[in-house]
Order: structure tokens, then sequence, then C-alpha cells
């Protein structure tokens, strides 16, 4: 499966067939909170810095599509260890962040 920058919704069922190719049940994804937008099939963000975002700006998540509400997104990826931002585990530890990334996540992922 390619990567894919999403900036605008994609709908659930887009992101079903994307997760039967990845991993079955969810999807990992990249999140640039600056930009609001998101690379779907993590590749580490890498596409995303090719189009312009900054490394700082990007946290990883899985989308589990099966889950609701807060629980349809996980926090966790190893991109989001970065002790110089503060950051010390593979979670999103700022509940900030966590905010920004939900209401992307909401903006982008249609019913």
């Amino acid at each position: 499966m390619p990567t894919q920058i999403v900036s605008a919704a994609i709908s659930r069922d887009e992101l079903r067939r994307i997760a039967e190719q990845q991993f079955g049940d969810f999807v990992k994804a990249v999140v640039d909170v600056q930009r609001q937008r998101a690379e779907l099939h993590a590749d580490e963000g890498a596409v995303l810095m090719q189009d312009g975002s900054r490394p700082g700006d990007l946290w990883g998540i899985n989308l589990y599509l099966a889950r609701a509400g807060d629980d349809l997104i996980e926090f966790d990826s190893m991109i989001n260890v970065r002790p110089s931002q503060g950051n010390r585990s593979r979670e999103v530890e700022d509940a900030a962040i966590q905010r920004l990334i939900r209401n992307i996540v909401g903006r982008l992922v249609g019913p």
C-alpha cells in the first residue's frame, strides 16, 4: 500500500480498505499538528517532511476503526520519543497536542 497524505476528509470505508492492506484492524498514521494533515501508512513522516512538514510538528498515532470517540486514536509510535521536546515515551504525553490531534483526526476521518 503506498503512503497517502490526507488533507481533506476520508471515509471510514476507505480507511478500512487501507487497514486491510496494513495491519487488519488499524491504520498507522503520522499527524502534522501545524499543517493539519496526516500521512497514512506511516513511514516515520518521511513523505510529510518531503512535502514541507517539520519533524517537531509530526506525531505518530494508530487509528482503530472499530472503535469510536476518544478510543479511535492510540497515541503510540516510536517517532514520538523525543526528549528534546519533553516527550520521553512512545505516547504523546502533552494533553494539548493530543487535543490538536483529536481535532485534526475528527476533521479528516469521516463517518
